[in-house]
């Protein structure tokens, strides 16, 4: 009898599986792994997919999100804190990229910014608080990670004398990526009158249709005026040695200028998502910023909500404008079928192209999935670099001339799952320092021999054959 509910029940699980594929499948191949996966794994396989595997993009979740209140962010764009001289209009080769990441994120790039570059975690956080510690009316942050440890300590001090000040601080943060920073320790913050709130929780009822859907984001803004963005979060092992792979080497910016109203519009309305409060719409956060320097900037955000993808997009774009050097650093290069047609075609196309990789990895999955690609590039003339320490930027340089730093990775997950944000830099000075370093990192780390690599045990290939096969799901 057990067997013969258990076998009911199965086939059940199964028959709807395959349905919700076929009907609301986003891609062949990912539909295609998931087929498969729930094949190969009887019952487990059924159940993976309908927490990781669903499109919930055309369920109820998703369409609460473009509701007419939010949409107010995007509409009321042009009538605060800019003005149309502060555009830049692109009359050059990068005219279809800003075009492409203006209707797909509504930012236009704006001109007269200021733009610092951050190498590590010490150069950002002591940025960071130098900022902080200045700060007059608010503070706004949002990270995908906010774990409890040292940088925790320093944050909750710093917010416990500006908030005696006056200052408002407001913190939203990835239910699962913080997943440390809850009880005690986030009543900690709240007692002192820190405004904080998860992004999208996990709570019984909702848990299934927000599990696979994450906030990756990293943005903190000071006064409406100074903002920063990258791929740091707030996490000791940026600043001292907390893991097997030591220090986390990342990317940052600091950014001045109009486009920090860009970018925190993208903290304003997830904010309104995360707290279902405050619309923080008025000249107080979102104030009329004069040019002060001399770059162009365009912020790209893009998240399972997003009409596009524009992330993906935005990468793609770029590869596709490049007519001489095409530079990636990226801890998770698992690109995909379109980005990698993308990449390989700008190689064969005679244009450098090279990538590096930490050769050490938090995901061993992700590196196996990594190095199945690895192969076919090389054949081409992709020029592949390995760091022995782990770097968690994620940076696009194009043709020494344009830079994107931010938190979106080449994968699935950022392209598809999670919400990001990119601060395209049209800015030759600042992308050339940017090269400089990367160059330098190419020149003391392990270049990858075709010859070698093609030639790697069976089993190092094998194990890379199936992480490949999950890549999709990733």
């Amino acid at each position: 009898m057990i067997k013969t509910i258990l076998l009911i029940g199965y086939l059940i699980l199964t028959l709807w599986a395959f349905g919700s594929i076929v009907l609301h499948g986003s891609r062949p191949t990912k539909s295609l792994s998931w087929l498969l996966t729930i094949i190969a794994i009887p019952f487990g396989g059924p159940i993976l997919y309908y927490l990781f595997g669903v499109n919930r993009r055309k369920f109820r979740f998703f369409r609460l999100r473009q509701t007419e209140r939010r949409r107010l962010y995007d509409e009321t764009y042009k009538s605060l804190s800019t003005t149309e001289d502060d555009i830049h209009v692109h009359e050059n080769k990068y005219e279809k990229l800003s075009n492409l990441n203006k209707k797909n994120t509504f930012f236009p790039s704006y001109k007269g910014n200021n733009v610092t570059i951050l190498n590590d975690g010490e150069e950002t956080f002591d940025a960071i608080f130098e900022a902080i510690k200045n700060a007059k009316s608010f503070v706004h942050l949002q990270y995908y990670i906010f774990e409890e440890g040292e940088l925790t300590e320093r944050f909750y001090e710093l917010f416990k004398a500006k908030i005696k000040e006056g200052v408002e601080v407001r913190l939203i943060y990835d239910s699962v990526g913080s997943f440390s920073f809850r009880g005690k320790t986030i009543k900690r913050f709240k007692d002192i009158g820190v405004q904080a709130y998860p992004m999208m929780p996990l709570r019984f009822g909702s848990l299934l249709f927000t599990l696979n859907y994450r906030n990756h984001r990293k943005i903190l803004i000071i006064d409406g005026c100074i903002g920063f963005t990258g791929g740091v979060n707030v996490s000791d092992k940026y600043i001292k040695k907390s893991s097997p792979l030591g220090i986390w080497k990342d990317l940052h910016v600091r950014l001045e200028g109009p486009v920090v109203n860009s970018l925190h519009r993208v903290f304003i309305k997830d904010y309104h998502f995360a707290s279902s409060k405050e619309m923080l719409i008025n000249e107080k956060y979102l104030p009329n910023l004069k040019p002060i320097g001399e770059s162009t900037v365009q912020i790209v955000a893009s998240g399972p909500d997003s009409r596009q993808p524009a992330v993906m997009q935005q990468y793609i774009s770029m590869i596709n404008s490049a007519t001489s050097s095409i530079y990636i650093a990226n801890p998770y290069f698992i690109p995909g079928t379109t980005v990698l047609q993308a990449i390989k075609i700008a190689a064969l196309s005679g244009i450098e192209v090279s990538l590096l990789i930490p050769n050490k990895s938090d995901s061993l999955m992700a590196k196996h999935s990594m190095f199945s690609r690895f192969e076919e590039l090389l054949a081409i003339g992709v020029n592949i670099y390995l760091r022995e320490d782990f770097s968690h930027s994620k940076v696009i340089l194009i043709d020494n001339e344009v830079a994107s730093v931010g938190s979106g990775n080449f994968d699935y997950r950022s392209f598809e799952h999670n919400f990001e944000a990119n601060a395209v830099i049209y800015d030759k000075k600042i992308t050339e320092a940017i090269c400089k370093e990367f160059t330098e990192y190419c020149e003391i780390n392990k270049s990858l021999d075709y010859e070698t690599f093609k030639n790697r045990p069976f089993y190092q290939r094998f194990i890379e054959g199936i992480a490949k096969f999950f890549s999709p799901l990733l």
